[in-house]
């Protein structure tokens, strides 16, 4: 078993190589490495928040923390000395992207994923989130269709913080979200578990091993979105009724092999690498659950409002939250309070909902 995982595994990042290039083969090779770790050790977003929220423990939130200030401490002052060439995931702040992280985070807690949630689930055969992914992907090209529209409504500029300054800023503040978790927390749940911290730095690891490779900050959103642009593309469905999918690098890249998008080629090594893991673990073949049919409705919208939802907000629990406030993004602390916010309206929805048999 695991000589079939690793033969392709290697045969995945070898023929990706031989056919665009060493920098895409190692792409693929660092998105097979995040969808085993949060496979693997059950690392997660949408998870954690969840029984933050109905049981006050803290230690999948703090993992999160510990990685997000890792990948800070190297990452800001790697942006801030090679700027042009290794750049932050910065966003600015406005009404569409309060909006979108609000119901990005209640959509995630109905379908129990999150972008990266719903990508290991999909890969390890969840069904509900089999269900849900096809429709996040068809929100994320739908939001960034009308994009302009909704920043059009009004927005602060992008705001960043840099230098040593911003990484003790940065550093400071995940410190103070710990210690308000400790506070909040049940005393005998006050802990964090080797499995979480080798995950939360393995995660770091990789996605500063993604900054580096690729010039960019790991992501989910874009590279889903990409790939309905392209099916509706030469499907010759016109798009030239949205500014974001007539851009020029959005042109660019709905005409290029999906295997020269990094987005995508880390989105499907993160499949791959979740599937990997459930084969070996042979857990692949998961109960369906007994869901009346609204139900399985209830999970295709979810699925499509967490897409949409994803880019007003410019990214998920990973392009937002995750690569945003390790790369300096103010906005990825604003995406993190207003997505917590709404993540209890999905918790009180989803049984109500029929999602919960």
């Amino acid at each position: 078993m695991a000589a079939a995982v690793l033969f392709f595994s290697a045969f995945l990042c070898l023929s990706v190589s031989a056919i665009t290039g060493l920098r895409y083969g190692l792409l693929i090779a660092i998105g097979l490495g995040f969808g085993a770790i949060l496979e693997g050790l059950r690392f997660g977003f949408a998870g954690p928040w969840r029984a933050m929220i109905l049981r006050r423990d803290p230690a999948g939130i703090w993992a999160q923390l510990l990685a997000i200030g890792i990948v800070a401490l190297f990452a800001l002052p790697l942006i801030d000395s090679h700027s042009g060439e290794v750049n932050a995931a910065k966003a600015p702040i406005g009404y569409a992207m309060v909006l979108g992280a609000f119901v990005f985070g209640a959509a995630m807690q109905i379908v129990l994923g999150c972008g990266s949630g719903t990508l290991v689930n999909a890969g390890s055969g969840n069904i509900v989130s089999l269900i849900a992914l096809p429709f996040f992907a068809l929100g994320s090209f739908a939001g960034a269709f009308n994009l302009s529209w909704w920043t059009g409504l009004g927005a602060l500029p992008a705001q960043n913080l840099s230098g040593w300054e911003g990484t003790l800023v940065t550093l400071l503040t995940l410190s103070c979200v710990a210690a308000f978790l400790w506070w909040k927390a049940e005393p005998q749940l006050r802990r964090l578990p080797k499995k979480l911290i080798l995950a939360a730095l393995l995660l770091a690891i990789l996605a500063l091993f993604n900054l580096i490779v690729s010039g960019q900050p790991w992501g989910v959103v874009y590279g889903l979105g990409l790939w309905v642009a392209k099916g509706a593309y030469y499907s010759c469905i016109d798009l030239s009724g949205s500014v974001f999918w007539t851009a020029t690098g959005s042109v660019e890249r709905i005409q290029a092999s999906v295997l020269t998008d990094y987005t995508s080629l880390t989105n499907i090594g993160l499949i791959a690498g979740a599937f990997l893991v459930a084969f070996w673990r042979n857990s692949l073949s998961q109960p369906v659950p007994k869901l009346a049919l609204s139900g399985w409705v209830y999970a295709a919208v979810a699925g499509f409002l967490m897409g949409y939802a994803a880019r007003l907000a410019f990214g998920c629990n990973v392009g937002a939250f995750f690569s945003g406030i390790s790369t300096g993004s103010l906005h990825g602390w604003v995406w993190f309070a207003v997505a917590f916010m709404g993540s209890y309206l999905g918790i009180y929805l989803r049984p109500r909902l029929g999602l919960e048999v």
